[in-house]
């Protein structure tokens, strides 16, 4: 069971709340959750805004900026972009529950419920690629009978480490769906999705934070909801260094995944899928490419060697032998382009986990955080095999890891406890 205790009964607070009544009704609204955001929440907005005018101009839309409680110049910055030319509302606001993305999303789904919306759109709020085109290409499929869309985009070869190693991968071999970015961020949602998504008990969960995005896409599939992707280019964000800044990120994301595969609705879902199949990519090519950066594979090396110290005497109880047996010899290795561990392992690896996680439920944050030093091990494995490959063989490589994700999905039946 997820752990909640319930302390709000909206995210709204009363402020934001009036100005939602006084607008009345909505066609689109777009939801923009921010934290700390002042260097491109502008920027975001205004293309959004321009969106919204150059596509929609005869919907009544909102944006609405729903924060976190930021202490530099978020708020400031959202109120300072005049979008007064376009007939678009702009509201402004700080939501109220357990701080995190989903908290903030929770906020803009009670205001879409109340604005009755046809269509609901999110976009982060660190954003450096977004264009007016990112609002037609997420829109349209919904105004056509889509509930669900999530984002496709192109990115660098090294972005997105945890959708990568195991967001993607998972909802491919457990639910039987090719969503590439599952937690992308970027998302448009039917009205009737929004409302089922407010009626779920997760709203005062650890779900409420970095999970949210995974939820919901797993909850879209498992629900039966009608779902798409869309074309957005190349998705050009605030770099995160993922031996340093991932790691609430990779305990929330992983755990929602883990959690979910233990509930009941979900358990019986994804026990029966066989195989994966296509989800249809829709929307105009967006001509932006992504912008190359590097990892600091040293850094993710020395976190798995300390990680080793701390932990080897509970990887080896958790993992097989043999996997074991590559970890210790991974510890040993000197030179850094001799790093590789082997997809298997990898995917065993994720599945002893996820089954460790569900056997020892007193304990489910502490295993996540034994589990973040073979991520990065992982992330620094993927690095060494792809620093010559471009980045549509990167994506081949990566799609050849999610098929062996779902080859070997009869190995975590077999040991799920």
């Amino acid at each position: 069971m997820i752990k909640s205790t319930i302390r709000f009964s909206t995210a709204l607070r009363e402020k934001t709340r009036k100005q939602i009544e006084n607008l009345g009704y909505a066609d689109i609204v777009i939801g923009i959750p921010s934290y700390f955001s002042q260097n491109t929440i502008g920027y975001v907005i205004e293309q959004a805004a321009k969106g919204l005018d150059r596509y929609f101009p005869d919907k009544k839309s909102l944006i609405f900026v729903s924060d976190g409680g930021s202490t530099d110049d978020t708020r400031e910055v959202a109120e300072s972009v005049d979008i007064s030319k376009y007939n678009i509302t702009k509201i402004v606001g700080i939501y109220r529950g357990i701080p995190g993305k989903g908290s903030a999303l929770r906020a803009v789904f009670e205001a879409s419920e109340f604005l009755k919306a046809k269509v609901v759109i999110t976009f982060d709020a660190d954003l450096r690629s977004i264009t007016p085109e990112w609002v037609n290409n997420l829109a349209q499929p919904i105004l056509k009978g889509y509930d669900f869309v999530a984002p496709y985009y192109k990115r660098w070869k090294y972005d997105g480490t945890i959708t990568n190693t195991i967001a993607y991968n998972l909802t491919r071999a457990l639910y039987g769906k090719k969503i590439r970015q599952p937690i992308g961020g970027d998302f448009a949602f039917s009205y009737k999705l929004v409302k089922d998504f407010l009626d779920k008990e997760v709203w005062e969960t650890e779900i409420a934070k970095f999970g949210i995005d995974i939820f919901m896409t797993t909850t879209a599939i498992v629900d039966g909801y009608k779902l798409c992707q869309a074309r957005l280019g190349a998705k050009i964000h605030n770099e995160k260094n993922p031996s340093s800044d991932l790691s609430d990120m990779y305990r929330e994301v992983v755990g929602t995944i883990f959690n979910l595969m233990e509930q009941e609705s979900y358990e019986s879902f994804w026990k029966k899928v066989k195989g994966s199949e296509d989800v249809e990519i829709l929307g105009e090519p967006i001509g932006i490419d992504p912008k190359p950066f590097e990892i600091d594979i040293n850094g993710l090396i020395e976190y798995f060697k300390i990680g080793y110290n701390n932990f080897a005497p509970i990887w080896k109880n958790i993992l097989e032998e043999q996997d074991f047996k590559i970890i210790e010899k991974l510890f040993m290795v000197e030179k850094v382009e001799d790093f590789i561990m082997p997809i298997e392992t990898w995917v065993r690896t994720v599945y002893r986990y996820a089954n460790y996680f569900h056997l020892t439920p007193r304990q489910e944050f502490k295993v996540l955080n034994t589990m973040i030093p073979l991520y990065q091990a992982r992330v620094a494995s993927i690095v060494n095999e792809l620093k010559d490959k471009n980045v549509e063989e990167a994506e081949n490589y990566y799609d050849c890891q999610a098929k062996m994700f779902e080859d070997m999905k009869d190995y975590l039946i077999k040991i799920w406890g």
